[in-house]
């Protein structure tokens, strides 16, 4: 019984940590990645579609991003997606495919990405507490539906917290990657 809420409730953090990698992998740091675009959303036929979905995104330099829609008709509605995102950047286009420079970060946006880094991975921490609280209730109701007794409970606790621990490692570690990351740039 409580492996099964240790099992469940880790896959849960699990997901969490996943989250935070793919919120990392969407800063813009400086380098030029294709995960720079996974949060711009197309108006494709009336459906909100990723710019990865609608075109091939590849990076021929360290600081440029190329964009060939695989519908030419649809390129100027990328154009304005990127431009109206949150990213910064400015579009230029040829008419067959946009070119993202991707400029330099200042000292003060690498600053300002350090505190968005603390501040995603603090959500994070947040999200794992969350779920800690959820599997100790789920523990606890055991325990008052005596189906376990106070050390199997205390230990499941304990259990707990030991994942939790374990995960907020691997988030400090990835907060440490990045803002070093930001730093070297």
């Amino acid at each position: 019984m409580i492996k099964d809420i240790l099992a469940k409730h880790e896959a849960s953090m699990n997901k969490a940590i996943e989250a935070l990698r793919r919120e990392f992998s969407s800063l813009r740091a400086g380098r030029a990645t294709p995960n720079l675009l996974d949060k711009v959303m197309v108006p494709y036929y009336g459906t909100p579609t990723s710019v990865n979905q609608l075109a091939k995104v590849t990076v021929p330099e360290p600081h440029m991003i190329v964009i060939t829609p695989w519908e030419k008709s649809i390129l100027h509605e990328i154009e304005i997606a990127i431009s109206k995102s949150d990213l910064g950047l400015s579009p230029n286009s040829d008419g067959t495919v946009i070119r993202l420079a991707i400029p330099q970060p200042t000292q003060e946006r690498r600053k300002e990405l350090i505190k968005t880094v603390g501040k995603k991975t603090e959500e994070a921490k947040v999200a794992l507490r969350n779920i800690r609280r959820d599997a100790n209730e789920a523990i606890k109701k055991l325990e008052k539906d005596k189906e376990i007794n106070e050390d199997e409970s205390k230990r499941g606790q304990d259990s707990v917290q030991k994942l939790v621990d374990k995960f907020v490692k691997q988030m400090e570690e990835m907060r440490a990657a990045k803002e070093k990351e930001v730093m070297e740039i």
